[in-house]
């Protein structure tokens, strides 16, 4: 039998061997999700004036224990208790604000890429309409249980049992434009789950066309359930052109590690790699996709600081989280060369000393450097202070600048590769 080609995969190959970046150009983008740096100026219509995630997750905790970011210049940023500003730091340094409305990751990603939204995803404080919700029983065939804003964990505490016995899905919401469905796994499956995931997909659009619908399953029985691996994020397709399809259209390669190839569907990605949880993202994420990568861009995002810590008020184990993944950075020497770009930042705020249990409004920590080899922040860096960023898209214009792809006006931002003073 002749073996079946993949057309697909074979032009995507052939774009990358005819283009691509400049010789051993690679970036590397790092996404802690939910680790704010301050309020945004607009952050009051949020209810989120005054929130300031780092801040207030070292005060909490007595002072944070994260040498290789003090090193890169995290504390060069903003005051932080325990991260003195470095007078020499290694990284170039800043923060980002926020055009789009909104303080949620889709919004947050999507600008990084260089789209910014004119209007905010739509969010029910008053849980979904007849309108929506009827159509999905009727999908679901049962009623539905919750439909209201709530913590995950606890409505799934509070509703677990009468699933359990019904057999009705879970409906729930937040602060942000998200439709989550919550079911035991030996009660809803994970296919059937995941179905109906995908049916509330096609029926939330046009004004109700949410960001994302979760699933969220778990396991257990009453007063002893827990969260299962097998959450999957059914986002909203970008709603035009992003840093990703620019790249990818190029003959760059783009890998995305976990939720990140979600968050944009599936859209601009050359190689995709799934990871759930911190630790997976390192081991079988982003170490894997350096191994792999010739060059292009890897775009990971650790999700842990704002699941299991920003939203469950836990500055104690949000701090122990970036100690976490101060230790992470360390181990990263042996697999950057020369000419590696690397990028921290965020994609919103998530204050775990904040009322309530949402994201909040805030701008987002920026450190960026170009290894020179040897170590993770090169033997010979040149830092600059690159102030405030009046959008989170000046750094998609800055990796495209740096990959060697022209923007010509498709994609948001303005690229500040030129004040970094980069070795070559």
């Amino acid at each position: 039998m002749m073996p079946v080609i993949d057309e697909k995969k074979l032009k995507i190959e052939r774009q990358l061997q005819e283009k691509g970046p400049p010789p051993g150009r690679r970036v590397l983008l790092l996404i802690l999700d939910g680790v704010g740096i301050g309020s945004l100026p607009d952050a009051a219509r949020y209810g989120d004036e005054g929130a300031a995630t780092l801040q207030h997750v070292s005060a909490a905790v007595g002072g944070l224990k994260v040498p290789r970011l003090q090193e890169l210049g995290l504390g060069n940023i903003a005051p932080l208790e325990g991260v003195p500003s470095h007078p020499f730091p290694r990284a170039s340094y800043g923060r980002m604000a926020f055009r789009s409305p909104g303080k949620d990751t889709t919004t947050g990603h999507w600008e990084i890429a260089g789209l910014v939204l004119p209007y905010p995803f739509p969010v029910y404080p008053h849980g979904f309409p007849p309108e929506i919700i009827d159509q999905f029983q009727r999908v679901a065939g049962r009623k539905v249980l919750g439909n209201r804003p709530a913590s995950g964990t606890a409505i799934m505490e509070e509703l677990g049992e009468e699933h359990m016995k019904t057999g009705s899905p879970i409906v729930y919401t937040s602060a942000d434009s998200v439709f989550q469905i919550a079911a035991h796994e030996e009660v809803i499956p994970l296919e059937k789950l995941y179905f109906l995931c995908s049916r509330a997909r096609e029926l939330l659009s046009g004004k109700h066309a949410v960001s994302r619908v979760i699933a969220r399953p778990f396991i257990g029985t009453p007063g002893n359930f827990k969260r299962t691996s097998g959450r999957r994020d059914f986002s909203l397709p970008p709603l035009r052109p992003t840093m990703l399809d620019l790249l990818s259209s190029d003959g760059v390669e783009v890998t995305l590690v976990g939720k990140v190839n979600e968050i944009f569907s599936g859209r601009g990605t050359t190689r995709y790699i799934p990871a759930r949880g911190d630790n997976t993202v390192v081991e079988l994420g982003v170490l894997k996709a350096l191994k792999a990568s010739r060059g292009g861009l890897i775009w990971a995002n650790f999700g842990d600081f704002d699941s299991l810590y920003g939203h469950r008020n836990d500055a104690e184990g949000f701090a122990r989280a970036l100690n976490i993944f101060d230790t992470f950075l360390s181990r990263l020497s042996e697999h950057l060369g020369p000419r590696d770009l690397v990028a921290i930042t965020a994609d919103h705020g998530c204050d775990p000393t904040w009322p309530g249990t949402d994201h909040t409004r805030e701008y987002v920590p920026l450190l960026i450097w170009q290894c020179t080899g040897g170590d993770i922040v090169g033997n010979h860096p040149r830092s600059v202070s690159l102030g405030t960023r009046s959008t989170a898209a000046d750094l998609g214009a800055t990796i495209m600048d740096y990959l060697g792809v022209e923007n010509g006006g498709d994609i948001s931002g303005t690229s500040f590769l030129d004040e970094l003073s980069l070795p070559g």
